[in-house]
């Protein structure tokens, strides 16, 4: 495990390094959003919009391993919702705990991580988790809550959900990699090599912005976020790796990529989704803040069980 944790230990320090840069006022508020809208918009859309020029989607698709993460995932969420209802939250508030318990930080923290940690080959299986993630499980969220308010779901509520998709950055670019890779044709040198020198910033541009948006969370409600953070560290890693393992028999690399992609902390866009509908945005805060905390040792931990 020592020789994980000084692999990832680099990832975590630029994490803390924007920490200290938003908890002393050094990096302002303003500042944190820019290079979150940068890093999101432009630095990994191009690193994932590279990355999948340069994939064949049939290659990458691989349905056992997306019912294995699927299936995996939807065990915890169900429990954090079981458990959220039992404490008689309510389903606006149980959506947003159940999305704390399963849906991890994969696109700033995940896709340059895991890609460097485990080379090219962790491409593929990793931006299958984050196409999961943001398909399915971030458009639950908005069906949930916003079919509750109204009592029904509607049409208008499915084509929330759609333009949502339509408007990520992320789906758009990974749809546009495959579309092009689909041609046969390689990107052509410019258009890559402009693509490369973008996407290069997005791995030390989205762990800085991370630990720089850590510092204005608040670590309320511990006990709940304590709770929230066991489903995400450890109870989301246990449940998909029994169904990558156990019982859909994926294979050992692509097996270790999707138990890590599992094992990561709490999305910073739960917050987002929780502050934008006002359901319990202190209690996603809290548990996004103690869960990056606690995963620079826990995924240290899952990494060097699996390897």
């Amino acid at each position: 495990m020592l020789d994980v944790l000084i692999q990832t230990l680099p990832f975590f320090t630029l994490i803390g390094l924007g920490y200290l840069a938003g908890r002393t006022s050094f990096f302002s508020a303003e500042a944190t959003a820019a290079l979150t809208k940068f890093v999101f918009y432009f630095a990994l859309s191009a690193m994932l919009l590279r990355f999948s020029a340069n994939l064949n989607l049939r290659d990458v698709l691989d349905w056992p391993f997306v019912w294995a993460y699927l299936i995996g995932t939807s065990a915890v969420y169900l429990v954090a919702t079981a458990v959220a209802l039992i404490r008689r939250r309510g389903i606006e508030e149980a959506a947003v705990e159940a999305q704390c318990a399963a849906i991890g930080n994969t696109g700033f923290l995940g896709v340059p991580m895991l890609a460097l940690l485990f080379g090219p080959e962790a491409i593929g299986p990793v931006m299958l988790v984050l196409a999961v993630d943001l398909v399915v499980f971030s458009s639950l969220i908005v069906i949930l809550i916003t079919g509750h308010r109204d009592g029904r779901v509607s049409p208008r509520v499915l084509g929330t959900v759609a333009l949502g998709l339509v408007k990520n950055p992320m789906i758009v670019s990974i749809v546009l990699g495959f579309a092009w890779s689909a041609t046969g044709l390689p990107l052509p040198g410019p258009v890559n090599q402009s693509l490369t020198l973008l996407g290069a910033a997005a791995t030390p541009g989205a762990l800085f912005a991370i630990g720089a948006s850590l510092a204005s969370k608040s670590a309320e409600r511990l006990s709940v976020a304590a709770w929230l953070s066991f489903c995400k560290l450890v109870l989301h890693p246990a449940a998909v790796a029994v169904m990558a393992l156990g019982v859909f028999a994926i294979d050992g690399f692509s097996a270790k990529v999707m138990i890590s992609a599992a094992a990561l902390p709490v999305a910073g866009n739960v917050y987002i989704l929780a502050q934008h509908y006002g359901v319990a945005p202190a209690r996603v805060s809290a548990s996004i803040l103690v869960s990056t905390a606690l995963s620079i040792f826990t995924v240290s931990a899952v990494i060097a069980i699996l390897s």
